[in-house]
């Protein structure tokens, strides 16, 4: 641990699995610290029952982003309910009928024929009357009777869905006791590592369970392991020997971490889900979504996600850090490798949270960021060099590029990294690009002693190409000398005195966190955060190990979205891997590139505060969906008798309206499931409307999400 509360990098390349035999061991794990009072999600601690009842917790299989945790199903369609009102007098109307219909029976003014059954049944030497076994007799006879009545009336009253709408919720118990399952199914005694011969393990995990040692990160690393193991990545002996010696702390991060200083958002680690809030009871949501919890996972962030919303309208509080924080709950279990991209000071977590923290610009920051993002081959650093450099110059359309910017980049980094063994610094590249006569004369001069013909020919049709019209030369220098300032003096370092952060470390389950300069350097946090997005599309795509899910979350993509990140996304969803990204207005974006950044991201947030012409846009990519309308139509009765025309009077001086008939027509018609205008002035304050989509193709339709709920 280092002074400002980041981590050394060399930790985050160890893989948080068992070792082998003989190897270095793994760190020791610390005492796990009290969680903070009022924290939301975790299971509590150190109560060993609470943990085991949260493991054992239902958590059923439902659409895509409902909170499995403790979820009821509900029906998809809205039974028919009777209205409040109507069922409360119904019930009133039926019991006075009953009680009338009582009343007369029992003053004879029915007769008393509901009396033969019972003289019939009881002959007189049973009950002689004005006995007292004459009175039982008779007064069970009367309750018979009276249960009947009741029992017609009630039904006729809806006596019972008044008790189950307003009577039985009184009565109900606030908590059912949990029944244990038997141990081959119950979660807790880990039944699957009992079937595979490790039940000194699983003696040892429910123990340390039991006894308030283990937390669901804890749960969700092992279970981890345990996969690795069963796809043959590690040998089940060493597994076992991991866990039966340090118990709940084994498997550790490489940090040496078990959980995060703090938490704000409801997690379960179970299900991989991290809690954003709850779907409003209303009209335009589904029925079997509404009042349900709204959760994300690693399943749906695949798919990418988009949060459209001005600022104050709680992008970065109420999506973005509870998805980071997630993330690194994931990363800490052995799931996931995340990267959060903002502004220093954005609130996206405090350091300790984080294995790495890159403050660039910040002379106190212990880690650099890698220029060219950890590649050793020129074509490809060029390649996201440029991306980084004029993306946002290219033709917005789809299929516009940066290839000439490439290619003379790659024209200077080919040449450089073979004289000198390294690419060029922030200085030297700019130097380069201007055309500067010494650097270039140095250059040529270096691949002359080293007999590097074919790196001459690019060097001589780069001094070739200087100084004519439409050089890009020019532009990358402009862009080159936006990073190269005093405030960035001790950054991209390439001489290796520095300790540069590259995102070739996304093979490892690290956390990662980025600081842009944005107060002063606009201009350069847009580079920096188009450069980050350009190497994390080009790292995820040739990891080893696809299943680490690899995230990355930038607080704020304005400028980013380019032609070629827009491609990047698109293949993200193969290699296990998403983007979060965030903008204040959809006027960010090139207009041409609109659409395909809306296509290429599968989850869409609309909060509240959007524009009518950003709500066109995502009325537009939620489509339409068939509805029924109703219309109705009011008529004027017309009386022709003396007696109706009197009638009509009459009602026109008690209602102070014409009497009329109502007719109701019925039609299917083809509407936007959200309209530009409900969207930019029918979202609450602290709502927004979402659209999912899993990386298994099944979505579910834009839900109105209270995310303070």
């Amino acid at each position: 641990m280092n002074s400002d509360g980041t981590r050394d990098a060399r930790g985050t390349h160890a893989n948080p699995v068992p070792r082998p035999a003989g190897s270095p061991e793994m760190p020791t794990a610390p005492p796990l610290p009290p969680m903070p009072t009022g924290t939301p999600g975790a299971p509590p601690r150190p109560d060993g029952n609470a943990f085991l009842s949260w493991l054992r917790a239902p958590r059923p299989e439902a659409a895509p982003g409902v909170w499995r945790f403790k979820h009821t199903p509900r029906p998809d369609e809205e039974p028919e309910t009777v209205p409040g009102r109507q069922l409360l007098g119904g019930a009133l109307i039926a019991f006075l009928v009953g009680w009338l219909i009582w009343s007369l029976l029992w003053n004879g003014y029915l007769g008393g024929w509901w009396l033969v059954p019972l003289y019939a049944m009881v002959p007189d030497s049973w009950a002689p009357p004005g006995s007292y076994s004459s009175v039982v007799f008779s007064y069970v006879w009367y309750t018979i009777i009276a249960l009947v009545i009741m029992v017609g009336v009630g039904r006729l009253g809806r006596w019972g869905e008044v008790w189950r709408r307003y009577g039985a919720p009184r009565f109900r118990q606030p908590q059912e006791r949990q029944v244990v399952p038997p141990p081959q199914e119950d979660p807790a005694a880990w039944p699957q590592l009992r079937e595979a011969g490790a039940a000194e393990a699983a003696d040892r995990l429910v123990a340390e369970a039991r006894a308030g040692l283990m937390r669901d990160v804890d749960h969700a690393r092992i279970m981890r392991a345990w996969q690795g193991v069963r796809s043959g990545r590690h040998s089940l002996a060493t597994f076992t020997g991991a866990v039966v010696k340090d118990g709940a702390a084994a498997c550790l991060h490489p940090s040496g971490e078990r959980d995060l200083p703090g938490r704000l958002a409801q997690h379960d680690m179970v299900t991989g889900q991290v809690r954003l809030g709850a779907t409003a009871d209303d009209p335009r949501n589904p029925y079997a979504y509404r009042g349900t919890g709204l959760a994300l996972g690693p399943e749906l962030l695949a798919t990418s996600l988009l949060a459209v919303g001005p600022a104050g309208s709680g992008k970065t509080g109420g999506v973005v850090w509870p998805i980071a924080e997630s993330l690194c709950l994931h990363a800490l279990a052995g799931r996931a490798a995340v990267v959060v991209v903002g502004a220093a000071g954005a609130g996206l977590g405090p350091a300790d949270a984080y294995d790495v923290v890159v403050r660039i610009g910040n002379p106190e920051s212990v880690y650099d960021l890698d220029l060219y993002g950890g590649t050793t081959d020129p074509d490809e650093a060029a390649a996201v060099l440029a991306e980084a450099l004029v993306g946002d110059l290219t033709d917005p359309h789809p299929g516009g590029d940066s290839r000439r910017s490439t290619t003379v980049l790659a024209q200077l980094l080919g040449p450089f990294r073979a004289v000198h063994g390294r690419f060029p610094s922030v200085p030297q590249l700019r130097q380069l690009l201007d055309g500067a006569p010494g650097p270039l004369g140095e250059l040529r001069k270096g691949l002359q002693d080293a007999g590097q013909d074919s790196l001459l020919r690019e060097l001589d049709a780069r001094e070739r190409q200087l100084g004519h019209p439409g050089d890009v030369g020019s532009v990358l220098a402009d862009r080159v000398a936006l990073l190269d300032r005093p405030a960035f003096a001790g950054f991209f370092d390439t001489s290796g005195q520095s300790r540069p952060f590259s995102l070739r470390a996304l093979d490892h389950p690290v956390r990662v966190r980025i600081d842009l300069p944005e107060r002063g350097h606009a201009d350069a946090s847009r580079i920096l955060a188009r450069l980050v997005l350009a190497q994390f599309t080009a790292s995820v795509a040739v990891r080893e190990d696809r299943s680490l899910f690899a995230c990355l979350v930038l607080d704020d993509a304005t400028g980013v979205v380019t032609p070629e990140a827009v491609r990047g996304i698109q293949r993200l969803r193969s290699a296990n891997a998403g983007t979060v990204l965030t903008l204040r207005t959809l006027d960010d974006v090139p207009r041409p590139l609109r659409g395909p950044l809306l296509g290429a991201t599968g989850c869409r947030m609309a909060l509240s505060g959007l524009t009518p012409w950003d709500g066109q846009d995502f009325a537009e990519v939620w489509g339409k969906e068939w509805t029924e309308a109703r219309d109705v139509t009011d008529r004027q009765i017309i009386a022709d008798s003396p007696a109706g025309k009197a009638w009509h009077a009459l009602r026109r001086v008690i209602t102070g309206h014409a009497p009329t008939a109502r007719a109701v027509t019925v039609r299917q018609v083809e509407r936007e499931r959200w309209s530009a205008s409900e969207l930019a002035h029918g979202v609450p304050p602290g709502h927004a409307v979402l659209s999912l989509t899993d990386v298994r193709g099944e979505h579910a339709p834009p839900l109105l999400v209270d995310l303070r709920s």
